[in-house]
């Protein structure tokens, strides 16, 4: 599809390191691997804010027979951890595997925080850098970083969920603001791996509602002609106050035969309340080289009982990466073929989404609310 506006809002080279929490305690050359993966939300100002995951590698991890990976301390700050490269599996620039463990074990060659930038109110231009707002790591269950900020305005408070990555757990964490800018850690909300958890944006019957999609390295087989594949799902949880989680029993969206999302599925933008129900953006993965191709779909949930999926589009893609977008840039590409929409606001005629475009930049795009027209 074209859209009026799809655009490049935000990459590594608008990020001046001299800013970077890494530098308090480490002073290694590093760059900026990826800026990206944006959570979106509307300030009090009328502006809108992307949350950018900024993924800032070290120029040099390999040094004669050792591979680097750099790691937050509690006590000591950043560090560089030194492991013999004839005991990893270095194919991967962006991370190592330990080799000779029971269980998959991986270092990173970069580290991840999380820079808010102010944008005008289409989403179309940057006002303001906020490097005085960096979130960077604080506990010891954020000591490989924090990623992928999912951002969700209820009432008078944004709640912003995000992957916080560590030796102890693959956990998802919550930070909530009454400004949209300053955010408070408020502490692990699911303990196990789950890289899409993002709130409704709004209470049903007095609850919250989330989307989560949990990993693991085991799934069982569905039954012989089933129109599901197994592996990863999105699914549905709720809460009295969002802090405490019970999922719901029901599946929800699964990989489905015959559609383009064979590999796996994820939650994208937070599911906002329409006329017709809950319109949510997600990602659907197609099985393709190393990664995998992301596309965007979507689907409407009924307004009383999102587990009822009205309508769901997972064959004709909303959005799909643009190679136009990153040609300027394409000497920084380490991914192609990834689109990764990861926030929603209404404009009233359009909405402005916000993604991730090669695991590199950050994408906008405005949508016609015509794109989501059922029976069109």
């Amino acid at each position: 599809m074209v859209f009026p506006v799809d655009k490049l809002i935000f990459s590594p080279n608008d990020i001046d390191l001299q800013f970077s929490p890494l530098r308090q305690s480490i002073q290694v050359d590093t760059y900026v691997l990826g800026a990206f993966n944006p959570g979106l939300a509307r300030l009090p100002n009328g502006n809108l804010l992307i949350m950018i995951r900024v993924a800032e590698a070290l120029n040099r991890p390999i040094i004669g027979e050792v591979i680097h990976a750099i790691r937050w301390d509690a006590d000591a700050g950043y560090q560089l951890d030194t492991y013999p490269l004839s005991s990893v599996n270095a194919a991967d620039p962006r991370k190592f595997q330990l080799l000779g463990n029971p269980y998959k074990v991986m270092a990173l060659t970069s580290l991840s925080w999380l820079l808010p930038v102010e944008l005008t109110p289409d989403g179309t231009s940057v006002i303001q850098i906020h490097y005085d707002k960096i979130i960077a790591p604080q506990r010891t269950y954020q000591e490989y970083g924090v990623e992928d900020a999912r951002i969700t305005k209820i009432d008078d408070t944004y709640y912003m969920t995000t992957c916080s990555v560590s030796s102890e757990r693959h956990s998802t964490t919550l930070y909530t603001s009454t400004d949209g800018l300053t955010y408070k850690l408020e502490g692990i909300i699911l303990d196990h791996q789950n890289k899409d958890m993002v709130f409704f944006e709004g209470k049903i019957d007095g609850n919250f509602f989330v989307l989560t999609r949990p990993l693991g390295d085991l799934y069982f087989a569905t039954p012989p002609g089933s129109p599901y594949y197994a592996g990863p799902t999105i699914n549905l949880a709720q809460s009295p106050d969002g802090l405490h989680w019970k999922p719901l029993d029901e599946p929800f969206i699964r990989a489905r035969k015959g559609t383009a999302s064979t590999m796996k599925l994820g939650g994208g933008t937070q599911p906002i309340l329409t006329d017709h129900g809950w319109l949510m953006l997600y990602h659907g993965v197609e099985l393709q080289g190393l990664v995998g191709i992301y596309r965007t779909f979507w689907a409407l949930l009924d307004a009383q009982n999102p587990s009822q999926i009205l309508h769901l589009e997972d064959t004709v893609p909303v959005l799909e990466a643009n190679p136009s977008l990153t040609e300027p840039i394409k000497d920084q590409l380490y991914l192609s073929d990834v689109v990764f929409t990861t926030g929603l606001v209404d404009m009233g005629d359009y909405y402005v989404v916000a993604s991730g475009e090669c695991d590199l930049a950050c994408r906008i795009t405005h949508i016609p609310k015509s794109v989501f027209a059922l029976g069109t």
